[in-house]
């Protein structure tokens, strides 16, 4: 019998173009196993939402991920790109959600934190350090590296947070007197 795999989808949404990175970890060594871009071809907003839910819905069914990592919108300039962008991780959320699935969010200064060593990365930063952790040898479309990323800090947290907060011993019972 195969043991149960560690596998987390990370997700970088966009309305247009919606990166995925899928990382297994076995032991501590971290195996890329998929990236790519759920590119929307619709001109309506509604038909585009669809796409990336699809996207994702096919995403989960074919590589069966054991977590998911998304990173968080972040507040841009122009209000109506930050409520198209939470619309687009809205619908990545609800495929993940349907499909009962664990889901951690990150801001972006988190994920550049935990891959590049501080905060303010830029996306060249990113795509170096994804290709150099995961060992790849072409580097992933800059929305996929993004993705790759996601998946990549939630890895490092969740096994920080065990360190930091490992679980309680079970004490022995006092026997009664």
């Amino acid at each position: 019998m195969r043991a149960p795999t560690d596998i987390v989808l990370g997700i970088d949404p966009g309305s247009r173009v919606t990166g995925y990175g899928l990382i297994e970890l076995r032991g501590r060594q971290l195996l890329y196993l998929d990236s790519g871009c759920i590119r929307t071809s619709h001109v309506e907003m509604p038909a585009r939402l669809a796409e990336i839910f699809q996207g994702v819905e096919t995403l989960v069914a074919e590589h069966q991920p054991s977590e998911v990592a998304v990173e968080q919108v972040f507040m841009a300039r122009n209000p109506d790109s930050a409520l198209k962008l939470g619309q687009a991780r809205g619908a990545a959320l609800a495929a993940v959600v349907r499909a009962r699935l664990p889901v951690a969010e990150y801001a972006a200064r988190q994920v550049k934190q935990a891959v590049v060593g501080h905060g303010g990365a830029d996306k060249a930063q990113v795509q170096r350090m994804v290709c150099e952790l995961l060992q790849l040898q072409r580097s992933p479309a800059s929305d996929a590296a993004d993705a790759l990323a996601v998946a990549i800090c939630h890895i490092h947290s969740r096994a920080l947070r065990t360190q930091l907060n490992p679980r309680p011993r079970a004490r022995p019972r006092r026997p009664r007197r």
